[in-house]
């Protein structure tokens, strides 16, 4: 990615607002609003620039310093508009405390977004010259096109054996649609049905009704008959070993949203809860395990997992003493074998699949699953999660509370 600089960023703070840059005096009031507006603008890109945009954080609207403090509080802010799951899909940015004019600004470097459109708050923003505005239908159109010729992730790769009618237009239309975008887009005329599962990446263009992966995951009516491994295989074993008795065992398939909703129902069902009478003047109850944790693993384990080259399902095993969850696929991009689980170490390789999982609500913010299960688990009197990484598969380990 590329990096201005200090001559290159002071031209453009000398130069007028362009589609390239944008100031802000400071990070109080609407602007952390107006600032993702800008960094979901900048990576739309509808210029077609292919060059990264720079939000200034100190500038005044003619470029010289507003002199605002530079902190690490409001550098983490800025760093924030990456993760924390209101810009989808999310942006490729750097945040950067650099001397400008002889006094200190935050500089948001952003990236050209690979998956255009990029929404904010459930609407398109573009920039043209120092105009921001939300998308009209034309722009949308554009931005869906360039799609088409980069190098896309496997989850928006077009299924050539499947047609427009394997996707579920009830489905989308009745619950996507209302989840992904605020009322008053989907209140705009004029976008055909094609259009708009081609802005939600559901298929590869107007012109092109093929469903990707993503729409078919989405939306499919039967998607394992095109994706035979996108399922849940649930065990219950009596016993601490596989050999052990079966006591319940079932195949879950679907949808994405179908899938995790009947997967949360077998972890519900099968999880005990225990009232204790001797250790207190009261009666206490916990469950063996805390079902916020367990949620979180198998989001995550769905989530990340590999959907390409492999049949292998996500495998839900649970014994008398733990819960296994083995995903397909290892690490991925700044995630490795060795910083597997460490705090503020994450990476995507289904980045559209993670929009469709917040949009849903299954996932809240980026990056904190683990975290969240984590200490969840201390909570409940659990030990901690234990990972067992390789180049094929992440096996999480969660242990019945003792």
């Amino acid at each position: 990615m590329k990096l201005f600089l200090d001559s290159e960023l002071e031209g453009l703070l000398n130069d007028l607002e362009s589609d390239l840059a944008e100031r802000k005096q400071s990070f109080k009031g609407d602007t952390p609003k107006k600032a993702r507006q800008a960094v979901c603008a900048f990576a739309n890109d509808l210029p077609n620039r292919n060059q990264p945009g720079v939000l200034f954080i100190g500038a005044k609207d003619d470029g010289t310093p507003s002199h605002e403090p530079i902190t690490d509080e409001l550098l983490r802010s800025l760093a924030d508009m990456k993760t924390d799951g209101n810009i989808l899909p999310l942006p490729v940015l750097i945040v950067e405390k650099r001397t400008l004019k002889n006094a200190e600004m935050g500089v948001v470097t952003v990236q050209p977004s690979d998956m255009p459109p990029v929404k904010y708050d459930g609407r398109i923003w573009i920039r043209t010259g120092p105009r921001r505005a939300i998308a009209n239908e034309q722009e949308e159109r554009i931005l869906s096109e360039k799609r088409r010729y980069k190098n896309l992730p496997f989850d928006i790769y077009p299924i050539p054996t499947a047609k427009l009618s394997d996707l579920s237009r009830l489905v989308f239309e009745n619950e996507y649609l209302s989840a992904a975008f605020a009322s008053d887009i989907l209140e705009a005329n004029g976008r055909t049905y094609e259009e708009r599962l081609a802005s939600c990446k559901m298929i590869v263009s107007p012109l092109e009704p093929t469903p990707t992966v993503l729409g078919l995951l989405a939306l499919g009516k039967n998607p394992q008959d095109f994706l035979p491994g996108a399922c849940v295989q649930f065990l219950r074993i009596d016993g601490q070993e596989l050999a052990d008795a079966v006591i319940d065992e079932q195949k879950i398939s679907g949808s994405i949203v179908e899938m995790l909703r009947r997967t949360e129902e077998k972890l519900e069902a099968h999880n005990r809860l225990a009232i204790d009478i001797v250790s207190a003047a009261t009666d206490t109850k916990s469950f063996d395990y805390p079902l916020s944790a367990i949620r979180q693993i198998l989001y995550n384990a769905i989530l990340h997992r590999t959907y390409e080259s492999t049949n292998a399902p996500v495998r839900v095993y649970w014994f008398n003493d733990r819960i296994e969850i083995n995903s397909p696929g290892g690490p991925y991009g700044n995630v490795t074998i060795e910083n597997f689980g460490q705090p503020g170490i994450t990476d995507y390789r289904n980045p559209n699949i993670a929009d469709v999982l917040k949009t849903y609500g299954f996932i809240q913010a980026f990056g904190r699953g683990i975290a969240t299960a984590q200490k969840e688990m201390a909570k409940n009197g659990n030990p901690p999660i234990e990972f067992e990484v390789n180049q094929s598969a992440v096996l999480c380990i969660l242990r019945k509370k003792i």
